[in-house]
């Protein structure tokens, strides 16, 4: 029983932090921040504003405690782990670094994961080879299926933006083998499902979204085969040996993930980022994982209720945060009576909208959400 309240305690901390509008259904674009995040990026911002003795010591050090952060989170090693301005930036540092080569990539994942490989194909390195079409579910078999002597690396979202559906990296990893590339795309699951990230050679998060940190930074993880394979081309001055040795030759990459860093960080946005995910490891991913996949169940039992077709997967391991509904052709007026509503969605094309919930949400804006799309079926 002190086990159970203790956590209900801690979780109650936790969502007395946030203070997001009550219909609030729209974390898969962004995760508004904690009022400890927004507090301590105001502290950071008074001590660069005070400039005291030190002040640059101690906004520095925010890079070091986000890094930690993310290793705890992640499983990763703490050298293995490097900071990156955002999730597209380190995919296009990982495509410049591979050197040749197809990389399979889902048709239907979102251009960050896409534009990299066209980009570094163009370039005359790595190249992309799309596999079905969007909606496709980037299952083994489908990965297997695609699989050529030519193959180097598969690079799939651990939560796909379009559906919700949650890859099977285990999976994934059995059917590529030991010796090409898991490249994952994080964001629309780090930190809210509870996934072995360590099955991947690169793993890559923003901050903006579930970690609800705000924009400026992302955490990149690799595994000593993603570090020997991936070739530091896109990185910068404080992503080597002796950053501070200004003597106008090369220096070599630094031996773990700092390599990829192009230069310093915003304080603001990796004090966020270490703010966020330190708020987060007290509850545990796994209860706010639980919390999420209950609202989520929740809003496609009454999204069925009112007769609002529903395109996410429907079991609980197969889907995390994010429920799509259907409304052929009527996507934009729902989209703006659920806005008249106090209600903040995804509009998604002329068919489609997408509500993602958190652990924070709360439940009657479920209800009202399916009442007002029933209109418009």
């Amino acid at each position: 029983m002190g086990a159970t309240q203790d956590d209900a305690a801690l979780f109650a901390a936790y969502q007395g932090t946030f203070s997001e509008a009550p219909g609030y259904l729209n974390f898969a674009s962004f995760g508004p921040p904690s009022t400890a995040v927004r507090d301590h990026v105001a502290h950071l911002m008074e001590t660069a504003g005070e400039a005291a003795v030190g002040a640059s010591s101690t906004l520095e050090s925010e890079d070091k405690r986000a890094r930690e952060a993310f290793s705890r989170l992640s499983g990763f090693p703490l050298e293995q782990v490097g900071l990156t301005g955002s999730t597209s930036l380190g995919l296009f540092q990982v495509a410049f670094g591979l050197a040749s080569g197809a990389v399979l990539v889902g048709a239907g994942e979102f251009p960050s994961n896409t534009y990299p490989w066209l980009r570094t194909g163009a370039a005359g390195r790595a190249r992309v080879d799309l596999m079905g079409e969007p909606g496709t579910r980037v299952t083994p078999d489908v990965v297997a299926r695609r699989l050529t002597g030519d193959t180097v690396a598969v690079s799939v979202s651990a939560v796909d933006f379009r559906t919700g559906y949650r890859a099977d990296l285990a999976g994934i990893r059995d059917a590529i083998g030991p010796d090409r590339l898991l490249v994952v795309d994080g964001i629309q699951g780090f930190a809210v499902a509870d996934l072995e990230w360590t099955l991947a050679d690169v793993l890559i998060a923003g901050a903006q979204k579930w970690v609800r940190a705000g924009w400026g930074v992302a955490g990149i993880a690799m595994s000593p085969q993603g570090l020997e394979r991936i070739e530091p081309l896109l990185t910068g001055w404080t992503g080597v040996a002796d950053a501070r040795r200004y003597d106008g030759e090369e220096h070599a990459p630094l031996p773990g993930a700092g390599r990829f860093s192009i230069s310093n960080l915003s304080p603001y946005a990796t004090g966020a980022f270490a703010e966020a995910l330190e708020l987060i490891e007290p509850v545990g991913v796994p209860a706010i994982e639980g919390i999420i996949a209950t609202h989520a169940g929740a809003l496609i039992d009454q999204l069925d209720a009112a007769g609002v077709p529903v395109l996410s997967p429907r079991e609980r391991e197969d889907r995390a945060g994010i429920v799509v509904a259907g409304l052929p052709g009527r996507a934009a007026e729902a989209h703006a009576a659920l806005a008249a509503a106090d209600i903040s969605v995804t509009l998604h094309g002329p068919d489609r909208i997408r509500l993602s919930v958190h652990a924070t949400t709360r439940s009657e804006v479920l209800g009202e959400a399916a009442g007002v799309l029933a209109d418009f079926v």
